[in-house]
């Protein structure tokens, strides 16, 4: 039997057996985490700097920003690292990092996207209120909750994860730490205990998700009532953005979570967690930078600065 005693490291899944593959797949995830550090440091730099932005909005995003850099630095460099060495290991220690970080940032940003989207129904929807309730003080006190949230999530699943003793090996079908994969590894009657914590965290989220369908609901109504045509377009360019990394993010987190075992294999859940796990945060700031002018302009100020340099 294996345990948390006996088990010293964990074998991830490898992207490819071949050696021209698994140097094909560091290089195409090099790009990848380039490309997100990029983007999201953009972001991050452009906000910080123009005092312009310093909004709740943007305030929100900022931090939407810092997540993403930190969910895909969680997965990425390991799986790079693996594949540039040829190897599947990772310490017991490395795996629940993995497991901790990994969940407290994606815990984290569902919290903070429902709370960009109480911004945005507050910005559309009770306007002549919407500097009262998303005072300075509030929008550190919301983004504070969420992060704390999200740690303490992450607290309570990384440790009874790894509190479960494991009778089924160490290797994990997938390409980083992730918790549904760690279960399989445990004894049939140990992981109840988790499990309940799952459904308990499969609650809540449902819960972010009603109030997100139901704000959208009214600002949309909000929205279809302004007569004019300019107020309407910077509406919709408002809430746009974010209705779509919202979508884009739920919906891969539940087709991977959700979808039903008959369809499930090895490679359709790789293809599913690279989808929830690395698409969104290097698609994040170009869905938030295509129909923001101010953004843009920020942004077009911060590479021309660096350029000219």
């Amino acid at each position: 039997m294996f345990n948390a005693n006996s088990t010293r490291q964990f074998l991830l899944l490898a992207f490819a057996d071949t050696r021209e593959l698994q140097l094909l797949h560091f290089w195409l995830f090099l790009g990848i985490y380039l490309a997100a550090l990029l983007g999201n440091g953009l972001i991050i730099t452009a906000i910080a700097c123009d005092h312009r932005l310093h909004t709740p909005m943007y305030f929100f995003l900022l931090n939407l920003s810092l997540l993403d850099l930190g969910s895909i630095s969680t997965t990425l460099p390991k799986a790079m690292a693996n594949s540039l060495w040829d190897t599947k290991a990772i310490s017991y220690t490395g795996c629940a990092a993995q497991v901790f970080g990994f969940v407290f940032l994606m815990s984290a940003e569902l919290y903070l996207l429902t709370i960009m989207c109480y911004d945005r129904y507050a910005a559309i929807c009770n306007p002549l209120h919407y500097g009262t309730l998303l005072s300075s003080r509030a929008c550190v006190k919301m983004a504070a909750a969420a992060w704390g949230s999200g740690f303490l999530h992450a607290v309570m699943h990384t440790a009874s994860t790894f509190s479960l003793p494991l009778c089924h090996g160490n290797a994990v079908d997938q390409f980083f730490c992730e918790i549904p994969q760690i279960l399989k590894l445990s004894c049939s009657h140990s992981y109840l205990r988790e499990a309940g914590l799952i459904v308990v965290g499969i609650f809540v989220d449902f819960w972010c998700f009603v109030f997100i369908v139901l704000s959208y609901v009214q600002i949309f109504r909000a929205v279809l009532r302004i007569s004019a045509e300019q107020g309407r377009h910077k509406a919709f360019s408002i809430c746009l953005p974010h209705l779509a990394v919202v979508s884009l993010f739920l919906s891969t987190v539940v087709f991977a979570y959700l979808k039903p075992p008959s369809i499930s294999s090895p490679s359709l859940d790789l293809v599913v967690t690279v989808l929830y796990s690395v698409v969104p945060p290097v698609v994040n700031p170009l869905i938030y930078s295509m129909r923001n002018q101010e953004l843009k302009n920020t942004l077009r100020k911060v590479m021309t600065g660096c350029f000219s340099k």
